[in-house]
Order: C-alpha cells, then sequence, then structure tokens
C-alpha cells in the first residue's frame, strides 16, 4: 500500500524537490501551499503522514497542527522549521508533533524519518493481538486504545509508546531506549520528546495526571507501565 504524504509548504522550490525525493521510494504525494488548503485536503483524502512547515501565509504550521491533531489524531506529523530556536517550541506543542527538521535538509533523512513514523504505525507483536490491563485494553493489530471501553484517541507516537509500555508490564525503560524503539536507532534529536509525548499521553489516560497510577516515572531510568 503507497503511503499518502501531504506536504504543506509555501515556497515552491522546496515542495517540488521534495515530492520528487518522495516519489522516488513510491509514496503517493499531495501538495499545498497554505495551511487551509491542507486542511482542506486532509477532509478529502485520507492521508497518512503531513510534513508540515512552520512558517505559511495565513494559518502559521503551528495553528494546523493543532487543528489537524483535533480532527484526525492519528496522522502523523512531521514539522518542518528554519530556526534553531523553534526546536524547543516544536517539541512542546501540546497539538502534538511527531518529530521535526532543520531546513535545510538532506531528503535521505527526511524519508528515514517518515519511515519511521511508518513502522510506528505497523507496530505488531506477532504473539500479542490485544492488552488488557485495569480500565485499559489495547487492540495492536486496529491501533486503537480504550479506558473503560471509551476509545482515547492517540497520536501515531503514543500507540506506539503505549504498546511498548502494556506488552511489556512492569520494565522499566530509559529515555534512549524508548528513542530507539520508537524513533529508531538512527534518529538524531532531543531525549526530551520522549519526556514531552508521556507527559500527553498521562493527560489523556490518567485520573489525575500530576499523580500517574498507571504510566509511572522510575527515577534515575525513566518509565514503566505500573501493571493492576
Amino acid at each position: 500500500m503507497n503511503r499518502k504524504i501531504l506536504l504543506i509548504e509555501d515556497e515552491m522550490s522546496i515542495r517540488k524537490f521534495t515530492k520528487i525525493n518522495l516519489e522516488r521510494e513510491d509514496f503517493q504525494v499531495y501538495e499545498a501551499e497554505t495551511g487551509e488548503k491542507g486542511i482542506e485536503i486532509c477532509d478529502s483524502v485520507n492521508i497518512d503522514i503531513i510534513i508540515l512547515d512552520i512558517m505559511l501565509p495565513g494559518i502559521d504550521g503551528y495553528e494546523v497542527c493543532r487543528i489537524i491533531r483535533k480532527k484526525y489524531p492519528k496522522i502523523g506529523i512531521i514539522m518542518l522549521t528554519a530556526k534553531m530556536q523553534d526546536v524547543d517550541k516544536i517539541i512542546g506543542l501540546e497539538a502534538g508533533t511527531d518529530d521535526y527538521m532543520i531546513k535545510p535538509f538532506n531528503p535521505k533523512e527526511l524519508i528515514l524519518r517518515i519511515k519511521s513514523l511508518i513502522r510506528r504505525f505497523n507496530q505488531e507483536d506477532d504473539d500479542v493481538e490485544t492488552v488488557e490491563d485495569g480500565p485499559f485494553k489495547l487492540d495492536i493489530y486496529s491501533r486503537s486504545f480504550y479506558k473503560n471501553n471509551k476509545e482515547i484517541e492517540l497520536t501515531p507516537t503514543e500507540l506506539s509508546l503505549i504498546t511498548t509500555f502494556m506488552i511489556n508490564p512492569g520494565k522499566a525503560f530509559s529515555r534512549n531506549e524508548l528513542l530507539d524503539i520508537t524513533w529508531g536507532e538512527d534518529y538524531v534529536g532531543e531525549s526530551k520528546i520522549v519526556d514531552v509525548n508521556i507527559r500527553r499521553i498521562r493527560t489523556k489516560i490518567e485520573d489525575n495526571p500530576s499523580h500517574p497510577e498507571y504510566l509511572e516515572t522510575v527515577w534515575g531510568v525513566g518509565y514503566r507501565w505500573k501493571q493492576k
């Protein structure tokens, strides 16, 4: 199945160059030069991944990310920025970007990031189809997560992390281990992106995110899923 990628970038030269490289990898690429147009495409096409520039005419990439996350939480989002100082803001987005890249970027690196994100879509355990623990149920096949039989919408990265924890209950993972498992061993970026995603997951699944019952911090190590 050819994954559908939406490239939201107002600079035509970057857009065209990136599209050519993505199509060489057999991705089906859609283009938008504004955030508004990108949202329209998402409303009509089943997009898998969005490559989203921050600086756009009209609504900026941050706002586009928030809108897309609210409407289509399972779409993967990789944000592009030309400024190093934007990185902290991107990582800290509560809207939930999955990854980021700094322009100018090597198209091969972008493709690696995309393939890493696709692996999160495809994350499965051959011996496990569903995992149930306390009020939670994880359906690995359909990539769905429930609390008290109500589905909780998770981003691809959040779902990948939850899957890792729930099929390894009680095991403490370091940030570097979670980076390797979820983002890939070749990932180059800030490890605090793990902490931000953990915080977002807790907001969605814990009754009191400030005092988590399920997704625990293991001081000096990292995080673990506390089996009930």
